[in-house]
């Protein structure tokens, strides 16, 4: 499990896409999850938590959509 002293999306993005599955946690935010290189909401997640998971995915997709564009 890594440890981001900060919320950084890029760098957890970077993180989730190279490992694919496992947890990381953020200072701000907790412990969260990534299975197929995307993160998984929690149960029951505090509105912070839902909203970064959210902007993480959306960081995802597009990421993925750009390297569609230029292959």
């Amino acid at each position: 499990m890594r440890v981001f002293p900060v919320y950084a999306p890029k760098l957890i993005v970077k993180h989730a896409r190279i490992f694919v599955s496992g947890a990381i946690w953020v200072k701000e935010l907790g412990r969260l999850e990534f299975n197929n290189g995307r993160f998984l909401l929690p149960k029951q997640p505090q509105p912070e938590v839902k909203q970064a998971v959210i902007e993480l995915n959306q960081l995802i997709q597009t990421q993925h959509s750009n390297e569609a564009k230029t292959a």
